[in-house]
């Protein structure tokens, strides 16, 4: 895993407040959280460990977020910015619908500087791209078989690196806008509907749909749940499975992680593949 992480505090509200209303928040906690915050742990609970290469602030926040995601099995890995962690408050709604307001610029891992931070890390079976510049981009494309990338990469895309596959939301603007201009660069375009499914297409042309995975419960909390599908897509392409299976368990992950409180307390583990 390759990407960014921020200090997010979750609460719980009837509704989201319209301008000049006030709105009572309930069961409050916090999580380091964020794309890739998520995805490395869903994807340590499905392969048994991953490594985590990202950028942390110099802050009280930052040191919490490294001991809470080796406390998820994580191996964080991360250079240190002489700046504030980003921050975030989410608020989740009767519906189980996040919003999300974060705080300050996202840090992000750049290549060159820290480059022991991969140690080791050489012949990955897949990785997961969610931030960094270009040459953290093609260091991951050295060193994994499989790599898979979000939009939300930003400025690391559209400089020629190839993808295996990248995963979107097809209901966010921010993210449909942010990969038209990269759309060839990779094998395989996933686009996310929700409780829809979603759609696929390859670059020789085929395509295709799945079905969303029905959630082992009752609707809880979304956030976190489009970062689940990424990390079990990731995995199952590692793992060498076809794409029809790795997108039904790319599904059966944001589905699991739809039922729990927070983005951690439900998420698909290798017991239940």
């Amino acid at each position: 895993m390759v990407g960014h992480v921020e200090w997010v505090q979750f609460a719980r509200v009837s509704h989201v407040p319209r301008a000049g209303e006030v709105v009572h928040a309930s069961d409050p906690f916090e999580e380091p959280a964020g794309g890739g915050a998520v995805a490395a742990v869903q994807l340590a609970r499905l392969a048994g460990a991953a490594a985590f290469v990202t950028e942390l602030g110099e802050d009280e926040y930052a040191a919490r977020s490294a001991t809470r995601l080796g406390e998820l099995g994580v191996d964080v890995r991360a250079a240190v910015a002489q700046a504030p962690s980003r921050r975030a408050v989410t608020l989740v709604d009767a519906a189980g619908e996040r919003t999300i307001t974060t705080f300050g610029p996202r840090l992000e891992p750049r290549g060159g500087q820290q480059l022991q931070r991969w140690n080791g890390l050489e012949g990955l079976d897949a990785l997961y791209f969610t931030a960094g510049d270009e040459a953290e981009l093609r260091i991951a494309r050295l060193r994994s078989r499989v790599l898979v990338a979000s939009p939300r990469a930003r400025d690391a895309l559209g400089h020629g690196v190839a993808l295996d596959a990248l995963v979107l939301s097809g209901n966010d603007e921010i993210e449909l806008q942010a990969a038209a201009p990269v759309l060839d660069e990779a094998q395989l375009v996933v686009w996310t509907e929700g409780e829809r499914g979603g759609h696929y297409r390859r670059r020789d042309g085929a395509s295709g749909r799945w079905e969303a995975a029905q959630p082992p419960g009752d609707r809880a909390d979304s956030y976190g749940c489009g970062d689940s599908f990424a990390a079990g897509l990731t995995y199952g392409l590692g793992a060498g499975l076809e794409l029809s299976e790795a997108l039904e368990l790319a599904a059966r992950c944001g589905a699991v992680c739809l039922t729990g409180h927070g983005p951690y307390q439900r998420q698909l583990t290798s017991r239940d593949v």
